[in-house]
């Protein structure tokens, strides 16, 4: 290493000349591969002002990793400084103010770990090793956020480096414009988010953890569920937030399957699943948990990483037959080699639509669910041909819904800019050009 070359960084320093750079370099989605010229990892604010200055100095391209969660890589790149914050990851609970504080590498499954010994419930995600600052600054979807709202809801304040290297507070008394922003805007702009602080919900005792599947679906059961789906969320209690899935997998075939977290008595969550009761072949599972043993139940079906593309849409309105027919139509087959190919939908409405749209950056709070294709693979050779899969479906999911989100972007978007922020987007340019005016924090789909 040219220790006169990195003079100036601090943290630990991985080039392509170290061992460890190899596995230092993936993301979690490993169809991505990029090579950047340096990975420093950051254990305090020091080492990430240190390493926007050097970078800013030589010239280098900045990307900002925390769990490297982001669907299309955007936390890597190729001969980029790749300022890696994983290691600043302390958190610190205010019982007294039911106030958590968290630096801005922790990940999910540390928040859960701490509150749920503590009794409390937290709306973040649910996959362990994504990054919490990331997710949040995206909105956050997960299975809490129809009773408590999106993860970002519940943010008070953050602390954020900007281009210069100084501190900035935001919330709602200071730097307002920029704490709207990082409600919704997506990780990697503005600066690098250090530490947030969020409000807790009351404790709980338990909740019901939900799952339910059906194997062997015919595409008229898809139909059917889909049908039920659509109706079944307009007058849904807020307590209950559900994901649904409708896949063609390699072992199983096609199937419906789901899982979701009810804030109340399994007997109340039975009657409220009544509905899907119907469908033929449906079995559905109910369980009364400390909201710890739930999370832990969820996370423990994730992989270490995948090898996949996807992307989501928000839906606004009820389809009718002919379109359900053609959006169950895209689950019928599988690219080659795929694993597991098809769509997901993530419940929307309840506290997420109590919010305004134009209250945070997240623009989309009246859609009535996220829309998400995907496929997945193992072996690098069929790459390719998912990628296609999702390209060629992609247009028709497209024609039907209404914008994009951003925690789970698509490289081939067009106009990403107003797909994803909807009306907010002149805000956030204007709010970009005050906090980032020479676009240090540039990627491929930043604000800019």
């Amino acid at each position: 290493m040219d220790n006169i070359y990195y003079e100036g960084l601090t943290g630990e320093i991985i080039t392509p000349c170290n061992e460890q750079y190899e596995e230092a370099r993936q993301v979690w989605n490993r169809s991505i591969q990029k090579f950047p010229n340096i990975i420093v990892y950051c254990s305090n604010k020091s080492d990430v002002v240190n390493a926007i200055s050097w970078a800013q100095e030589k010239c280098m391209q900045i990307r900002i990793r925390t769990g490297g969660h982001n669907y299309e890589g955007y936390s890597v790149g190729n001969k980029v400084i790749v300022i890696d914050i994983s290691r600043m990851n302390k958190l610190k609970l205010d019982k007294k103010r039911n106030v958590l504080k968290i630096e801005g590498g922790v990940v999910n499954s540390q928040i859960y770990e701490l509150l749920g010994n503590e009794g409390y419930p937290f709306p973040s995600g649910t996959c362990p090793t994504v990054g919490a600052a990331g997710l949040t600054l995206g909105g956050g979807w997960g299975l809490s956020c129809r009773y408590f709202g999106l993860t970002c809801d519940s943010l008070l304040s953050l602390e954020i480096i900007d281009y210069t290297g100084n501190i900035i507070i935001a919330n709602e008394n200071n730097n307002s414009d920029l704490f709207w922003a990082c409600r919704g805007a997506g990780g990697g702009n503005f600066g690098v988010v250090v530490s947030m602080t969020f409000r807790l919900p009351s404790k709980v005792a338990k909740v019901s953890l939900i799952e339910f599947y059906c194997l062997n679906a015919t595409q008229e059961m898809m139909n059917e569920f889909m049908d039920i789906w659509q109706n079944w969320l307009i007058d849904l209690d807020e307590r209950i937030t559900l994901v649904s899935r409708l896949h063609n997998t390699e072992e199983e075939g096609k199937e419906i399957y789901g899982r979701g977290i009810f804030y109340g008595l399994p007997e109340e969550a039975n009657e409220i699943l009544k509905p899907f009761r119907y469908i033929e072949g449906m079995k559905i599972y109910i369980e009364y948990l400390t909201f710890t043993q739930a999370i832990e139940d969820i996370e423990g079906s994730y992989p270490d990483f995948e090898k996949f593309k996807s992307t989501g849409r928000f839906v606004y309105r009820n389809y009718n037959s002919d379109e359900i027919n053609n959006i169950t139509d895209i689950v019928q087959s599988r690219p080659e080699g795929s694993i597991i190919s098809g769509l997901s939908l993530y419940a929307l409405g309840g506290k997420v639509k109590d919010v305004n749209k134009d209250e945070t950056a997240f623009y989309y709070r009246n859609a009535k669910y996220i829309m998400l294709i995907q496929s997945v693979w193992e072996d690098s050779r069929y790459a390719k041909d998912n990628i296609n899969w999702v390209k060629h479906n992609f247009k028709y999911i497209k024609s039907v819904t209404k914008g994009s989100y951003v925690n789970f972007p698509y490289s081939d978007l067009k106009c990403y800019d107003n797909e994803y922020y909807g009306k907010n987007v002149c805000r956030l340019k204007e709010i970009n050009e005050k906090y980032d005016p020479y676009n240090v924090f540039k990627f491929p789909q930043s604000i800019n």
